[in-house]
């Protein structure tokens, strides 16, 4: 399983249920790596989402604390051992099972992630909401990072963490 995230220079990831800056290059990036795949998210990361509809061209896995909780179109957990247990039962490419937010679900899950794609900007902004700083956790390193991008003013570099050992 792996997660992929933006943040500033922070770790932040979001403000007020949003994201911190729209990046139409980022949001390309996240289309390209989780197509054809799956995405685990919470139900605020859901009814962010326009019309608050599930990603099209993935299989989408909402982890929730609420039993009563239904969305059209995905799959609902409770815990990160259902969310395992439903990859394993649909026979889904755990390589194509991405962590997709938000905070209280990467936090769940960031144990199950061999690999973490982060599209680190260049700016701090106002966030509450916040990643783990990948840079200072010893069970990761940074094994892959581009060259800089520029969009709309802001820079921005995609990077590959990967599970030490």
């Amino acid at each position: 399983m792996k997660a992929i995230v933006a943040v500033d220079r922070n770790w932040g990831i979001g403000k007020d249920g949003d994201l911190l800056v729209h990046l139409s290059r980022d949001l390309k990036y996240f289309k390209e790596n989780t197509i054809g795949g799956a995405v685990v998210i919470g139900r605020k990361t859901l009814e962010s989402f326009p019309g608050s509809r599930p990603l099209p061209g993935r299989t989408n896995i909402v982890l929730t604390r609420d039993p009563s909780y239904e969305a059209e179109g995905c799959r609902i957990c409770y815990s990160p051992e259902d969310v395992e247990g439903i990859c394993e039962e649909m026979g889904l490419d755990m390589d194509k099972v991405f962590v997709c937010g938000g905070g209280s679900v990467y936090r769940q899950m960031l144990g199950s992630c061999d690999e973490v794609l982060v599209t680190k900007i260049d700016a701090s902004f106002e966030a509450d909401t916040f990643f783990p700083d990948l840079d200072e956790d010893a069970a990761f390193t940074m094994a892959w990072e581009s060259e800089p991008e520029e969009e709309n003013g802001v820079t921005f570099r995609f990077t590959r963490y990967e599970r030490r050992g």
